[in-house]
């Protein structure tokens, strides 16, 4: 008899995040899925990275992206779960590379030409968000917390983590910038990717509208689930609801197969 494939997921994170702002959600994903290799690679200026110069194109983060995963693509496609701008990348990546991705699961992302950008960021958001760039790293995070998450609690929890990986790994205010400008122009792909894909987000988000991920679904044709009251950050609000989304949409797909 064959051995059973282990199933490989690559997550990617947002706007100045990196793979330890993921916390226990690898975790809890490898648990509930039995077998899986989960990777937690970084973008370019962020975590491992904090050094390197970030692109001013999604297409070239997705370029660094596949470089870095080099050896685990040799071995045959990957699922990636991806939130926020992580999210452009792995639409960007799943389009215009198709058969390096079995499953797309996209959390809180905007594109523009689907969604106006004050859907994409909220324009109550734009002077906290100016803020961000002139604050000390410390203050930073803490803004970036209030920003991102609707429960108080775990904010308070996850503070200090977060304040020693900014000073551990630092993303300077121009990395943050080149993201952003990055993010503002990606548009959707002139072929939407051909594998199945899922895309969850908050209908309490308080940075990005979730009209944008409805747009989203329009477009693609994937389903959509929102939580009712996390932030932005659904895998510090809502870890448990993410891998139950997705466990369910991974057994329904398996049941339609069957």
């Amino acid at each position: 008899m064959a051995a059973k494939q282990v199933q490989r997921w690559v997550l990617l994170r947002g706007l100045g995040r990196e793979a330890r702002h993921w916390g226990d959600f690898p975790g809890r994903l490898t648990a509930a899925l039995g077998e899986a290799r989960v990777l937690t690679p970084d973008l370019p200026g962020n975590g491992q990275h904090w050094q390197a110069a970030s692109a001013t194109r999604i297409e070239a983060q997705t370029t660094a992206l596949r470089a870095a995963l080099g050896t685990e693509l040799q071995a045959g496609p990957v699922n990636v779960i991806a939130i926020s701008l992580g999210g452009m990348v792995a639409l960007d990546w799943a389009s215009r590379f198709p058969t390096e991705v079995d499953r797309l699961v996209l959390i809180s992302t905007s594109l523009a030409g689907l969604a106006p950008f004050w859907q994409r960021l909220r324009w109550q958001r734009y002077p906290a968000l100016l803020q961000l760039m002139f604050q000390p790293a410390a203050a930073r995070e803490a803004s970036i917390l209030a920003l991102t998450s609707n429960r108080p609690e775990r904010a308070a929890q996850v503070l200090g983590d977060w304040q020693r990986w900014q000073a551990e790994a630092p993303v300077s205010s121009l990395n943050l910038l080149r993201q952003l400008w990055a993010a503002a122009r990606f548009r959707p792909p002139a072929h939407w990717p051909s594998c199945p894909g899922l895309l969850l987000a908050s209908a309490q988000d308080g940075l990005v509208d979730p009209h944008c991920s409805q747009a989203l679904a329009v477009a693609t044709g994937w389903p959509l689930a929102l939580h009712a009251q996390a932030g932005h950050d659904l895998p510090l609000d809502a870890a448990d609801w993410l891998v139950e989304q997705i466990v369910l949409w991974i057994n329904e797909a398996a049941q339609d197969g069957a």
